[in-house]
């Protein structure tokens, strides 16, 4: 993809829409006050999120919806950008930061290869 960091390459993992209605199958992501829904039973990886008021995660997310990449190496894709939210692990096993790209937000998830 275009920028990718040498060796690196990014493969698309869902489209993440934010929402203030209430979903059916949403899940509460602990810690975050954040519910995610539709995930799982989507063929393209549309995730819709609701946000608590005290979910802590900037606007730009609560507001705009971001896509996001599968990477092997989160640190080489983040390296000089603008950190929205810096690298957190929301479930074990997994990685993310999300950085702001041309006034979007873009998320970053590694997976721990065991």
């Amino acid at each position: 993809m275009k920028n990718s960091p040498v060796g690196s390459t990014r493969r698309y993992h869902h489209i993440g829409i934010p929402t203030t209605e209430r979903r059916e199958g949403e899940r509460l992501v602990k810690g975050y006050a954040t519910f995610v829904s539709g995930y799982e039973t989507s063929a393209y990886g549309i995730e819709w999120m609701r946000f608590e008021p005290e979910a802590p995660v900037p606007e730009l997310v609560r507001r705009v919806p971001h896509v996001a990449f599968e990477v092997d190496d989160l640190s080489a894709e983040i390296a000089g950008k603008e950190i929205l939210i810096a690298p957190n692990s929301p479930s074990p096993g997994v990685t993310v930061a999300f950085i702001v790209e041309n006034g979007a937000p873009v998320e970053f998830l590694q997976f721990n290869k065991k």
